[in-house]
């Protein structure tokens, strides 16, 4: 308390900086579009701190909510009201009701009010043990702020109208602490004037030339070029690494991905070497690690597939957005790598309606590890960040870790997943991955808002659930995957045949006669789900054998791929039980062949394409 008067007076000095007393802060993001609201914050002495500058003379609010609303929200309100400052801790029920916390857990650090800004410092805890703080962990938190022209009254703060908002943050991230140089030198992957057609989901793929340089370089940032405007349009950018055997003459016009009329080109482009979502930022390499351009074994050509969601159906929307690459001819000790990991994006990933919870995962096994890296890095690959994807269904998702049947720490994690903020996780410590090791990706999700199926596939109403890590030294590997058998998924519903051989995808169903001649989409909707057999079909799938990927470079496989049942030491997140599903597996006709297989897993069976977001 009695450091308040001379911060104040430090404040009010002419002249004074708009910053506190205090170390800079770490992190800094804007939360509104007008510039007024400013938010710093990073650790310090085990809380976080945090810093609000806004554009006001009245009160400052700042919070945690579970969805992004005032509902059983976590809220602090703060400002300088006659020269002496305030600080209260706040909470909502869930009706929205606004009460003062019975324990106060944010500390205030400094604040001062000048004739246009007011500053408030404050801490925080992580874990309070308070039921009405939200904890903070290294999961996405939706942050909620708002601000008022007046300071707060006896009656408690004015509503705010429309001075307030959300934001998606990760608040535990990592400090970058490598600041490029204005003179770096950059090149851009831009789309120039791609038509959106007015649908929900498009995918737009166009080649790129890498610039030809005379020696190696090392890409050491990638930011993303949205068009202005189109921040919600342009869903993810994918940038994969194509075949060296072209002309520039596949430089033409970009076409839609997956179509059954896009150039035969871009099925040689299958190894992401980066990747963006929504939400993110640029993307700095560690100080040691850089994507290699340049030599022989790194990419010439290059395929920019952007995700374009438009789920109103506008017309008329042209976009020119993409990525821009920092390079540098200062060369780090180690050459960067992607590995896709995670589901398969297939039909063959289900997940029933009106669910509060359901589970899916996906698996790089312990034999596709144990392979590629034996034969390419017997020591291990060090992973240095994730970016974790599902879409508008997805509630949280893990990256778990098993060495010889013993869970190790998560890679990554996020139990709050926004489909709207989506970034790369830099890891506090680097993590090894060493041959015989196995990872799954866990995704969670939530169908309440259902009544029909959710399908694995491209559009953000279907749903994925993948992991990509970035890793050194690179490595012959850029898919482990996985996706569950169909057939016992069916036999769950009671499908007793299908027809053969199989020629029509989604393949038709023989038996029994409710079933008879409906696809397998159709006869999964017409199943009469319930949440007790939304529960027991979970419990199957995750204890299904599964069909693997196991991908290098150049698009072959390495030997480890097709059936493999999955290993029963691993602890699941449900017990598989044993499950009364009417007709045995061995009664269901028309075994699914691999090559087959791949090929019904990708759009307009294009075979071994598995570029799906």
């Amino acid at each position: 308390m009695c450091r308040w008067p001379l911060l104040l007076l430090w404040g009010l000095l002419p002249g004074a900086a708009a910053g506190g007393p205090g170390r800079p802060l770490p992190h800094r993001t804007l939360l509104d579009s007008e510039g007024k609201y400013w938010l710093n914050w990073g650790p310090r002495g085990g809380r976080l701190a945090f810093r609000l500058e806004v554009r006001t003379a009245g009160y400052v609010g700042f919070g945690f909510s579970p969805t992004g609303a005032m509902a059983a929200a976590d809220i602090v309100v703060g400002g300088v009201a006659h020269g002496r400052p305030y600080l209260q801790d706040y909470f909502t029920n869930a009706n929205r009701e606004l009460k003062k916390d019975d324990q106060q857990d944010y500390h205030l650090e400094y604040a001062m009010e000048n004739s246009t800004h007011t500053i408030i410092e404050f801490t925080r805890e992580l874990h309070t043990c308070d039921i009405n703080d939200k904890s903070i962990t290294e999961s996405t938190v939706r942050v909620i702020w708002a601000y008022h022209h007046e300071d707060v009254g006896k009656a408690g703060p004015k509503y705010h109208a429309s001075s307030r908002g959300t934001k998606s943050l990760r608040l535990l991230n990592p400090e970058k602490t490598n600041v490029l140089s204005t003179a770096v030198p950059y090149f851009d992957l831009v789309n120039q004037d791609v038509p959106i057609p007015n649908k929900g989901t498009t995918y737009w793929c166009q080649m790129f030339k890498i610039p030809v340089l005379q020696e190696k370089h090392h890409v050491i940032k990638v930011e993303p070029v949205i068009q202005r405007g189109h921040e919600n349009l342009v869903h993810h950018i994918l940038l994969y690494q194509c075949s060296s055997n072209f002309s520039d003459s596949v430089l033409g016009q970009g076409h839609e991905c997956y179509h059954p009329n896009m150039p035969d080109a871009f099925l040689t482009c299958e190894t992401v070497i980066f990747a963006w979502a929504i939400g993110g930022e640029g993307f700095s390499y560690p100080p040691h690690v850089g994507l290699s351009l340049g030599t022989p074994l790194d990419p010439h050509y290059v395929l920019l597939e952007v995700h374009y969601d438009n789920p109103t159906y506008k017309e008329g929307l042209i976009d020119n957005s993409g990525l821009r690459l920092f390079h540098t001819t200062d060369i780090r000790k180690y050459d960067a790598g992607v590995i896709e990991a995670g589901l398969w994006v297939s039909l063959f990933h289900t997940i029933p309606p009106g669910l509060p919870e359901f589970r899916s995962e996906g698996h790089c096994t312990l034999e596709c590890l144990e392979e590629a890296l034996e034969a390419e890095k017997p020591s291990g690959i060090h992973v240095f960040a994730v970016l974790l994807h599902a879409h508008l269904a997805g509630r949280g998702i893990r990256l778990r870790h098993f060495r010889k049947g013993e869970e190790m720490r998560l890679l990554a994690y996020d139990e709050d997943f926004d489909f709207n903020f989506q970034e790369f996780q830099y890891l506090k410590e680097e993590q090894t991955i060493l041959p015989g090791d196995n990872l799954i990706t866990e995704c969670r999700y939530n169908t309440k808002d259902r009544a029909r199926m959710t399908w694995g596939g491209l559009s953000t109403r279907n749903e994925m659930c993948l992991s990509y890590l970035l890793y050194y030294p690179r490595i012959n590997l850029t898919r482990c995957a996985s996706i569950p058998d169909i057939m016992e998924q069916l036999q769950f519903i009671g499908v007793k045949e299908i027809y053969r051989p199989v020629t029509t995808w989604p393949f038709i169903i023989k038996s029994p006669k409710q079933y008879k001649n409906l696809s397998f989409m159709d006869a999964m909707n017409k199943f009469k789900w319930t949440k007790k057999e939304g529960v027991a079909f979970n419990k199957l799938v995750l204890s299904l054998p599964v069909n693997v990927r196991c991908s290098k470079t150049d698009n072959a496989e390495w030997s480890i791929q097709g059936m493999t049942a999955l290993p029963p030491e691993i602890e699941r997140p449900y017990k598989a039980e044993p499950l009364v599903c009417g007709a045995s597996s061995s009664s269901l006709q028309g075994k699914v062949s691999l090559k087959l297989l791949l090929c019904f897993l990708a759009p307009g069976c294009l075979l071994g394409s598995m570029r799906m977001w």
